[in-house]
């Protein structure tokens, strides 16, 4: 059986396990920031698994696949232990290659340094076996490794994904603090909405929440718009195979939203780039944008729905007593135009404070390394 792990969010471990087996992972165990699963033993199905996981994850940020763990408690100690792997099974001198280090320990305290103790132990057994060695491409590289330490242990991985999975490759534009679309799909899992019920967000930005909204409600891949992963540099990339998964998810692809999905903001930079955002990703005559300011803002539906909005925050001195108003006015909107609806707010503590209503329902959330609620009001 094939060991994976996969990276995600702090505070979304739950979510994302539960996305995992669905997509037919086998003993799931969440971690802090991270999910380990397996395959269930065969080649062939563990790579379609990995393959699939890639494809499908919306809420996942990198799958690794561990090739060593070991003692690592300095760095002549890392080199020897690295070069015991031959790395002949993993690469070729032909190919570029990287490596990121996370944690550490007393001695393997700076990451730069530790990384280049692996880079090193690698291309130095490259050059005594072939007389080549490997290019250090740190930007897209054909193969990348991860080495996570902790106290005395470290372990060596390969990365599947390359760049983060967060980065669909469907959003050239963004906004100001833009959401990650991995939070934005973690939001509709956390809320449980299907897509059977109308969406709208009257703080779209760049249309994170929306599109991410529209390709799980039209069973869209995430993975099909990036123009590549990690693992298609590996000696045992199966292209036929990746053909296939990648086939099969084009055909599954619904062509019609069962419900509205529309987004609102007041800046019409920020909202064209919505529209530039959807329109990469082809949903660009399923999900509506207006450019409205919030007095403006109305129901885009007879139908009562759900109502999901990420507001500003305000980082620094002085900004969050500015939004106060512009809470309250959220606030207000919600009493008195939403009857029948469902609203969540991803804010700070602070300001949740200002909109004025009882919420329902509190979830601690983190957006990046800030913590957050997200709050649900029942409009009645």
């Amino acid at each position: 059986m094939v060991r994976y792990f996969a990276t995600v969010a702090r505070g979304l471990e739950a979510i994302a396990a539960k996305e995992l087996k669905t997509l037919g992972a086998t003993e799931v165990k969440p971690q802090f920031t991270g999910v380990e699963f397996w395959g269930d033993g065969s080649a062939d199905s563990d790579r379609r698994l990995l393959y699939r996981v890639n494809l499908w994850a919306r809420t996942i940020f990198r799958v690794f696949v561990p090739i060593l763990e070991f003692p690592c408690s300095h760095a002549k100690q890392l080199y020897r232990e690295v070069q015991l792997v031959d790395w002949r099974n993993y690469l070729s001198p032909e190919q570029t290659l990287a490596v990121d280090c996370t944690g550490g320990n007393t001695e393997l305290n700076h990451t730069h340094f530790t990384a280049l103790q692996v880079k090193n132990a690698i291309v130095d057994q490259q050059r005594q076996q072939t007389g080549r060695r490997s290019n250090v491409d740190p930007h897209n590289p054909q193969v990348r490794l991860n080495l996570h330490i902790h106290q005395g242990r470290g372990i060596l991985s390969l990365d599947s994904s390359g760049s983060s999975l967060h980065r669909r490759g469907y959003r050239p534009g963004v906004g100001v603090a833009p959401l990650k679309e991995t939070l934005a799909a973690a939001l509709l899992a956390h809320i449980d909405w299907q897509g059977d019920r109308p969406l709208f967000d009257p703080c779209c930005g760049s249309g994170t929440i929306p599109l991410e909204a529209g390709l799980k409600a039209l069973n869209i891949a995430p993975g099909l718009f990036r123009a590549q992963f990690g693992f298609e540099g590996w000696p045992d990339f199966d292209a036929p195979l990746w053909a296939q998964l990648r086939a099969e998810a084009e055909a599954a692809r619904k062509t019609q939203l069962p419900a509205a999905i529309v987004g609102s903001d007041r800046d019409l930079q920020t909202l064209q780039q919505a529209r530039d955002n959807a329109a990469h990703c082809g949903l660009d005559q399923q999900v509506d944008f207006k450019l409205q300011d919030m007095a403006e803002v109305r129901p885009p539906t007879e139908e009562p729905g759900v109502l999901i909005c990420n507001p500003p925050y305000g980082h620094r001195l002085g900004e969050a007593e500015e939004l106060k108003g512009f809470y309250r006015e959220l606030g207000d909107l919600f009493k008195q135009r939403f009857t029948g609806w469902t609203a969540y707010v991803l804010t700070t503590k602070p300001l949740s404070k200002e909109v004025g209503l009882k919420a329902s329902q509190r979830f601690p959330v983190f957006n990046g390394t800030l913590a957050c609620t997200l709050l649900r009001y029942d409009l009645y």
